[in-house]
């Protein structure tokens, strides 16, 4: 499907002004064969006139000087034709210039006037023919049909001719037009490309708003445009002060929590409550950062994976104990991804505890720097994802694993985070036998 709108409009209007072509091609030949007729009868009905002017009428005969007043009526090899018949259609005279033509012409003395037609000698050439009824000849009655011809070979040369010419002007003139057309579509054009960088500057957070200095026709799109971005900004900052609500509520019992597990650090149990309100903590900065930070301010951050991939697991491990994960680390040491600390930890630590939980004892992270960005993986031993449902669970609210507790949030928040970094999130099954969490992050 073509996707550009100026390339479908060009290709709309190349069509229509083909077709247009089409049409009017015959319409000028046929103007043309009928002008180029009535120049050949004009022609024909002056020769009469010839034939009649050199006419007499002796002792009631017709007589004929032996060289008439046009030449092209005396030499042989002339195409121009003269006869004379009488009243019965009997031929009386011909031009020297006929002596080797075999026509069998029959006038009709109708009274008339005259006749403009066309017929084929014995050997199938066409002739124009002019019959000229003549009632008077130099003030004596008589009648006779002056008949004067001509090939029409040479006129029909002449239409091949004119079609070739007119297939070349036509196409000449569409191609002038089409690149008119595109010189004019790539002008009026222009206010969409100005309403289109109008629109990156709202989304990089350089203008809140479009302006009105568009044509008419898109004063309404972007009125409509406008008040969706004043929606959506006042809906952002009720989703921000929400949540600046909920952080304020939560910091004072966090507080008094991390202080609680400070005084029993020295019991094991202690030191995973305390590393769990750190985390905790740290997640209601970031929502609040992220409530009020645009995605624009975000995909500046650089966070070592290493690092945080060391105080999930350190977490994680003391959680699961019991099951003695192993996590395989393949990546380099410095590898650093494009993401801020807490939403790098809010990613990790989700599709982490997914892996600890499901796990049956083996997980491998993954990581490699690309071209445009960076690809992270998280891959597990456990059961996988059968291919029917891993649409279903990045959705929110929905869990294939119903004997653990949870809401069915996690991966619908990955996908959340890796949208806001446009990123993209791909599962497929892990070498290791279960599930595999590919992502890809563009630098």
């Amino acid at each position: 499907m073509i996707r550009s709108l100026r390339v479908r409009l060009m290709l709309g209007a190349a069509t229509l002004a083909a077709l247009f072509m089409l049409a009017l091609l015959p319409v000028l030949q046929g103007a043309f064969r009928s002008a180029l007729e009535g120049v050949i009868e004009q022609r024909l009905a002056a020769d009469a006139a010839t034939l009649i002017s050199a006419a007499r009428i002796e002792s009631g005969r017709l007589s004929m000087p032996e060289r008439l007043p046009d030449e092209e009526f005396n030499l042989l090899e002339s195409k121009l034709l003269g006869f004379i018949y009488d009243r019965d259609g009997t031929l009386l005279w011909r031009s020297p210039s006929s002596g080797d033509e075999r026509i069998d012409y029959r006038p009709r003395y109708d009274g008339e006037g005259y006749d403009f037609t066309r017929l084929h000698d014995e050997r199938g050439v066409e002739f124009f023919v002019y019959d000229l009824e003549v009632d008077l000849l130099r003030g004596q009655a008589a009648a006779y049909s002056i008949v004067t011809m001509q090939p029409a070979s040479e006129y029909q040369a002449m239409l091949d001719g004119l079609g070739r010419q007119l297939w070349l002007w036509l196409g000449g003139a569409l191609l002038v037009l089409l690149g008119l057309l595109w010189l004019g579509l790539t002008w009026g054009f222009g206010s969409l490309r100005a309403l289109s960088r109008e629109l990156d500057e709202v989304e990089g957070g350089n203008r809140d708003h479009l302006s009105r200095e568009h044509p008419r026709e898109l004063l309404r799109l972007t009125d409509s445009l406008n008040r969706l971005l004043d929606g959506e900004r006042r809906q952002r900052e009720r989703y921000r002060d929400s949540l600046g609500d909920l952080a304020h509520s939560l910091k004072t019992p966090l507080a008094v929590l991390q202080g609680v597990g400070e005084a029993l650090a020295e019991r094991e149990q202690a030191r995973v409550l305390q590393s769990q309100v750190e985390r905790m903590s740290q997640q209601v900065d970031y929502q609040l950062q992220r409530a009020s930070l645009r995605k624009s301010g975000l995909v500046r951050h650089r966070e070592p994976l290493a690092q945080t991939l060391e105080t999930l697991c350190g977490a994680l491990d003391k959680v699961y104990r019991d099951k003695r994960v192993r996590v395989w680390r393949d990546f380099p040491a410095e590898l650093c991804v494009p993401m801020e600390r807490g939403a790098l930890f809010e990613l990790l630590g989700n599709l982490l505890e997914n892996a600890y939980r499901l796990c049956l004892g083996q997980i491998r992270v993954g990581a490699r720097a690309t071209a445009d960005g960076c690809e992270l993986l998280v891959e597990d031993d456990g059961p996988g994802i059968p291919v029917d449902q891993r649409a279903r669970i990045l959705q929110r609210g929905e869990r294939l694993d119903s004997q653990h507790p949870g809401q069915g949030i996690g991966t619908a928040v990955v996908v959340d985070i890796l949208d806001s970094y446009d990123g993209e999130l791909q599962l497929e099954d892990s070498e290791l036998g279960g599930a595999c969490f590919r992502m890809k992050l563009p630098g």
